[in-house]
């Protein structure tokens, strides 16, 4: 069966699990170091790339990590570690339509590239963010252009990971940029603002803000779903908001026990996958726009990714 396994990571359990979206059972887990967070899964879903970020959260100190960690997904298992040191912090990740693999240093605020990341021992190339502590980004399909959000700089920062030699382009926004969503035609960039609980839409050409508007309490993420619609998770307020990309006004509110930390979209059912801070995964519909069930976690579920193809 196809389309029934969902990939979760469970920072504070330290695993990668796999979980059957009928059921809601844990099938498997796969143990890792203290803390893996983001994660990506390439075109063919043959490898999951989990960064170490080696801390809770963006307010905790410490070094962190420097690896990368290569999961086969059929097997169920770490296929091996990739070190990246000298770059920590590893969060933000992403991949490209060629499948070159993008990790984020929040502590040195460098994008660093891994060109062939199924065989690649170390970099390729890296390049800065030109911001500070740099946690999350977006990135455009060709992979030519990134843009980074960085909370202590309080900047979103456009940045060509192919060519070392443009500079940085800054954007202010508000205070705190973290959350993020780039439109299907990759012209407008929506970021939420922390501290400003601000709302934006910033124009990918000019890096100038084009429109904003008030968030909830603490709006922390922000996700695309496939009909156009924007969906934040308000981290502060306990909710969800649905709101229209064309304006930035909330078009719905949906009140929470718990605090969402990340979402992920079925490909094909109209529903979201909410991680809550109480250990339940939220089945929400993004049609009646109300949770239909919750599935117990392991510690602290985050990111999570649907599998399109059978991974029995």
């Amino acid at each position: 069966m196809t389309d029934n396994i969902l990939l979760l990571v469970e920072k504070c359990s330290h695993c990668l699990s796999y979980y059957d979206i009928d059921t809601g059972e844990r099938l498997a887990s796969i143990q890792l170091p203290d803390f893996p967070h983001e994660f990506v899964i390439d075109s063919q879903e043959r490898y999951a790339y989990i960064g170490h970020y080696g801390v809770e959260t963006s307010g905790h100190l410490g070094f962190g990590g420097t690896q990368i960690f290569q999961v086969d997904i059929a097997r169920r298992e770490l296929a091996r570690t990739i070190d990246i040191a000298p770059f920590n912090r590893l969060h933000g990740m992403q991949m490209d339509a060629q499948d070159r693999l993008y990790a984020l240093s929040e502590d040195r605020a460098q994008l660093v590239v891994l060109d062939h990341p199924a065989t690649d021992t170390a970099p390729r190339r890296a390049v800065s963010t030109g911001g500070i502590k740099s946690h999350l980004f977006a990135l455009t399909r060709d992979g030519q252009t990134a843009y980074a959000m960085n909370l202590l700089s309080h900047t979103v920062t456009k940045i060509r990971p192919h060519d070392a030699t443009a500079a940085p382009v800054a954007c202010a926004p508000g205070e705190k940029p973290e959350g993020y969503a780039l439109s299907e035609d990759e012209k407008t960039l929506y970021v939420t603002c922390r501290w400003s609980n601000t709302l934006c839409a910033i124009d990918t050409a000019t890096m100038q803000v084009k429109y904003q508007a008030p968030s909830r309490d603490d709006a922390t993420r922000l996700y695309l779903y496939r009909d156009g619609r924007l969906v934040v998770t308000n981290y502060g307020a306990r909710s969800l908001s649905i709101v229209d990309p064309a304006t930035l006004q909330e078009t719905a509110h949906v009140q929470m026990d718990a605090r969402a930390i990340a979402l992920s979209f079925h490909p094909t059912r109209p529903i979201a996958f909410v991680s809550q801070d109480n250990d339940l995964l939220g089945y929400f519909h993004m049609e009646t726009l109300q949770f239909e069930r919750f599935v117990p976690t392991q510690r602290e579920p985050d990111v999570s990714r649907v599998l399109s193809r059978s991974h029995a």
